[in-house]
């Protein structure tokens, strides 16, 4: 029996042991601790009083699409192959078609047979937000207007409001006709409205939209239109800039420099 107490007390001691270092250790081992998902802080998300795009036509490339194609890609924006079921995020269309008003017959050649990007245009009052009966689409605090796709019933009024033409309906199911699907963005569903949504969810993560960065020319400039030292409120207060049916009050967030 003395052998067994003699064993019983050190192992009774080694474990009063470990539980008097076990905070102990993880501390002195933290430079070497590896726990996954966590190698790196995750980014700071990126915030703003009021997101906004300004739009330098002049620096436009004639025929590019870069924009198009890298926002298309992350979002899953399908691609039927006919424009009554076409489902578009971001496109272009003519000069004359975006500013009917602006257009003339003596306008020069360079403006007539420019290609102008247009996408949803985050209205500071947005009538396709005021017309929704679910509540699917909302504006939040810094301007955006968002689409809950599980809300939407697929009525169409946001379509009828929006001066823009800035949505699209899915009138059949958006995923056999989406060459890769990002598995970091939803796919939507038959009867499902959507429209651009400034890449909040990249914005979330510290990154700028895909159409900003894929730009080379750097003609897309995205950022806080209220913060006086931002690069778009510098831009918009030296340069002059057009903003599409703005006589709708509307307030469009999208600014086309010329």
């Amino acid at each position: 029996m003395s052998t067994n107490r003699r064993d019983f007390l050190k192992i009774a001691g080694a474990s009063a042991l470990t539980l008097i270092m076990c905070p102990i250790l993880p501390v002195c081992a933290r430079e070497n601790l590896q726990v996954p998902g966590m190698e790196s802080a995750p980014a700071k998300p990126l915030t703003a009083k009021r997101w906004a795009m300004a739009i330098d036509t002049s620096k436009c490339p004639p025929g590019c699409t870069d924009c198009v194609a890298a926002c298309h890609a992350v979002h899953n924006v399908p691609n039927i192959g006919n424009s009554k079921d076409d489902v578009k995020w971001i496109w272009t269309e003519p000069f004359a078609s975006v500013f009917p008003a602006e257009n003339h017959s003596y306008s020069g050649q360079a403006q007539q047979k420019m290609r102008v990007p247009v996408l949803c245009n985050q209205c500071a009052n947005p009538p396709c937000v005021r017309v929704c009966p679910t509540q699917a689409t909302f504006k939040r605090a810094d301007g955006i207007v968002m689409m809950d796709y599980h809300r939407c019933i697929g009525c169409r009024l946001c379509m009828a409001a929006c001066p823009y033409g800035a949505r699209s309906m899915n009138y059949r199911d958006p995923r056999p006709f989406i060459a890769k699907i990002n598995p970091d963005f939803p796919t939507r569903t038959k009867g499902v409205v959507e429209k651009c949504n400034f890449c909040q969810e990249r914005l979330a993560k510290g990154l700028l939209p895909a159409c900003v960065l894929a730009c080379k020319s750097k003609a897309l400039v995205f950022g806080d239109v209220e913060d006086p030292h931002s690069e778009i409120r510098k831009l918009i207060e030296n340069r002059f800039t057009l903003r599409r049916r703005a006589s709708l009050g509307t307030v469009p967030q999208i600014y086309y420099i010329l």
